[in-house]
């Protein structure tokens, strides 16, 4: 069995950020400790997680300082908890005091992954009851007065200027700004097409 440690921040600034989970790491007995500055969104970046995950081997044990560190949210924990599971390995959570080699840890995360989806439903139905009395209230306006306006597109729906901006020499920044999109979604529309 190998305790694992895994350290990340999301910008190069937060330098004292990272060698404080690597202390904690060290300190909460880890044999070696994997740590990156990078986004928790953009997965392909994270080549240390990537490494982590790789070498893992049944009876390991991943260790992170929080929840966030390796996850965006409970419900991302509880599927990274299943590939683990999957290999035979664990996770243990410091700040939590979360450990999956017991029963009561796996417990605990699983309590937590209900109540974030709980939650997370919760939302959805109180957004679709604003929706619906936004719609209703707007039923006897004029269309140019109405506060609902529906679904708007998403950045994907403009694919194909993205494309015909790209081929006219913009630049990634340039096509971002001009459709009032993020460079990100300027990057996945590439990326997709690729």
């Amino acid at each position: 069995m190998t305790n694992h440690g895994y350290a990340r921040t999301s910008t190069f600034d937060q330098q004292y950020g990272l060698d404080d989970q690597i202390a904690q790491l060290t300190k909460a007995g880890c044999d070696k400790v994997f740590s990156e500055q990078v986004s928790a969104t953009d997965m392909d970046a994270r080549t240390q997680w990537t490494a982590l995950i790789a070498g893992l081997k049944a009876g390991d044990v991943v260790t992170i300082t929080k929840i966030d560190r390796a996850a965006r949210n409970i419900a991302d924990m509880v599927g990274i908890t299943k590939k683990l599971a999957d290999i035979g390995a664990s996770i243990r959570i410091l700040d939590m005091n979360i450990d999956t080699t017991t029963a009561t840890g796996t417990l605990m995360l699983n309590i937590f992954a209900s109540v974030a989806q709980f939650e997370r439903d919760q939302m959805l139905v109180r957004q679709r009851i604003g929706i619906e009395a936004a719609k209703a209230k707007d039923k006897t306006l004029p269309l140019e007065q109405r506060t609902y306006k529906g679904a708007q597109p998403t950045a994907r729906a403009k694919a194909a200027e993205v494309h015909a901006l790209l081929a006219a020499g913009r630049s990634k920044e340039q096509i971002a700004k001009a459709l009032n999109i993020g460079i990100a979604s300027v990057y996945r529309i590439l990326k997709a097409a690729a």
